[in-house]
């Protein structure tokens, strides 16, 4: 690697971790909790309660691991000439950018009236941080991984996360663009 695209490498890791936390300022100032209203934070929080997105990381975190697979994908195919480090600050930037306007007030009314999370009341900075943060593990595991794997391994995570909170990225998607009365049904049957 040259040493000028060492620099725009290095330079673009720091502007990635300046965005984050430029988002975390920026989640302040809407004030968001910085942890659970609860009083503690969690490592792992696997009930499907009022704690998920309060904690540092649920079964929601596997959808942000697959941003980064899609993430890295997408700047892969934009931006080939470019080192992997402008490439994770525009990842960061964009899942910045969605932790944001996830803790707004109109995604947060939408996830309440048009999916199961009925008590949904936006995520804690801790939570938004870790989503950032499973983002970029995910974004780097495709970078190192061959596709195949990043693809098996985004299948899994879906499948395992269908399975077992009857929620995933893909139904997170369509139920907050297009939501399926039976869908809402079935997920909240579990």
């Amino acid at each position: 690697m040259s040493k000028s695209k060492r620099a725009r490498n290095r330079r673009g890791f720091l502007i990635a971790a300046a965005v984050a936390l430029l988002a975390c300022a920026l989640l302040s100032l809407m004030a968001r909790p910085p942890i659970c209203t609860c009083g503690h934070i969690e490592l792992w929080h696997g009930a499907l309660d009022s704690g998920n997105s309060q904690h540092i990381a649920d079964w929601y975190s596997l959808s942000h691991i697959i941003h980064g697979f899609l993430f890295y994908a997408a700047a892969r195919l934009l931006m080939r000439r470019q080192p992997l480090g402008p490439r994770l600050a525009l990842a960061v930037a964009i899942e910045s950018a969605w932790e944001i306007l996830e803790n707004s007030p109109i995604i947060i009314d939408r996830y309440r009236t048009a999916t199961i999370a009925l008590g949904y009341s936006g995520d804690t900075i801790i939570n938004s941080m870790s989503d950032i943060g499973m983002m970029t593990l995910g974004f780097l595991f495709a970078a190192r991984a061959p596709a195949a794997v990043t693809i098996l391994a985004a299948i899994a995570m879906e499948l395992v996360a269908l399975y077992v909170i009857r929620d995933n990225l893909t139904l997170n998607v369509l139920m907050l663009a297009w939501p399926i009365e039976a869908v809402k049904q079935w997920q909240s049957a579990l």
